[in-house]
């Protein structure tokens, strides 16, 4: 299974790939969002150059070959491209078992639940608090996962308060019968966040994400240790070595990979498989309605340790206006649980409209006829 082409389209936010073989096989993958039209020319100058005219029945391999050719260049950039096309083979890969990925993994599940994500720091404790329960009745959502802090914000909450208020505001209105999260994207000091993290447990909240500057391993452990609330992170690493020492050294409770930034299916899964080892579960961050939840939704229902629930963003056209029309069928949610297609590959089509609206550039192998 030769690559002969890799193609990429792409606006500022959105860039998905389309990897054809020589032997007629076709797949679809998607770069990490944001800066994605940056994000594609990586494809074609560092990804495609090691990719193309090489054998892709080997995923773990051709990763390793791209890896190692472009060690001179070890930044986020090039995993967020490795991840268009380690994706786009995914899909052949699917498609040429007859199987979706998730099943292809080994899963045999048509669900997975999901938690309501908020993305949002700019509205108050009241107006997220309504609208939760207004999902809540819509959608079935047991799970939510709300803001708190400043993000990066040294030990500074958003407005002098909300913390305090929205904990307490989000729990009374919903109730006991709902499980809360929180993320503190690198928010606190370790003495702050575990001022924060003895709230939380205060109010029955079950997970701590990114409480400390995500590079300050050494702190998070502290709050790790100091907590019985569940601590997570680990959505900004991609490098083997750093997952590694937060999997050894148990810096957190539960893993956070994700996938686009990680460089793709095969990286991740070794994050998983490395944390299955050590007792640790994996649940993936994925933060928008691009592809990144649909793969993060096959690989939960396949692995052996995920967590107990998928990430899934509530955030819509109003907040995130790029994500309108780009593949269908869209995502399902009944009684809080994502719907998986058992098509082959990722069983999606990307909107023709939208490809003929995008930047367009494709890489050949010169010895593909």
């Amino acid at each position: 299974m030769k690559i002969a082409s890799i193609e990429t389209f792409t606006n500022e936010y959105v860039g998905f790939v389309r990897v054809r073989t020589v032997e007629g096989d076709e797949g679809w993958g998607q770069v990490s969002t944001y800066n994605a039209d940056i994000t594609s020319q990586i494809v074609h100058r560092h990804i495609a150059p090691h990719t193309l005219g090489q054998d892709a029945s080997d995923l773990r391999a051709l990763t390793q070959t791209v890896l190692e050719r472009e060690h001179k260049f070890p930044g986020s950039y090039l995993y967020r491209a490795l991840c268009g096309v380690d994706t786009a083979l995914w899909d052949i890969h699917g498609k040429r078992a007859g199987k979706s990925v998730a099943s292809l993994l080994g899963s045999t599940r048509t669900t997975f639940p999901v938690y309501a994500s908020s993305m949002r720091r700019d509205i108050t404790p009241e107006e997220e608090a309504e609208r939760f329960v207004a999902l809540k009745e819509e959608f079935g959502y047991k799970s939510f996962k709300f803001r708190v802090g400043r993000e990066c914000g040294h030990d500074v909450d958003q407005w002098p308060g909300r913390t305090e208020d929205i904990v307490k505001r989000v729990r009374e209105t919903l109730g006991d019968d709902v499980t809360l999260l929180v993320d503190a994207n690198s928010s606190y000091t370790p003495q702050k966040a575990i001022e924060v993290g003895n709230l939380l447990q205060d109010h029955g909240i079950s997970h701590f994400e990114e409480p400390c500057p995500y590079w300050e391993l050494d702190w998070t452990k502290q709050v790790t240790d100091a907590l019985d609330i569940d601590v997570s992170g680990g959505e900004q690493d991609n490098n083997m070595v750093v997952w590694k020492q937060i999997i050894q050294n148990r810096v957190v409770d539960i893993v956070q990979p994700d996938i686009c930034y990680m460089g793709g299916i095969t990286r991740s899964l070794d994050v998983a498989k490395l944390a299955e080892e050590a007792n640790i579960p994996c649940t993936l961050h994925c933060a928008n309605l691009s592809l990144v939840t649909l793969f993060s939704a096959h690989f939960m229902a396949a692995i052996n340790n995920p967590g107990k629930y998928l990430e899934f963003s509530i955030e819509g056209l109003d907040y995130y206006p790029w994500q309108a029309g780009l593949f269908k069928p869209g995502y399902e949610i009944v009684d809080g649980d994502l719907i998986l297609s058992d098509k082959p590959g990722w069983g999606i089509e990307i909107d023709s409209q939208w490809l003929a609206n995008a930047d367009y550039q494709v890489s050949y192998n010169a010895s593909r006829f």
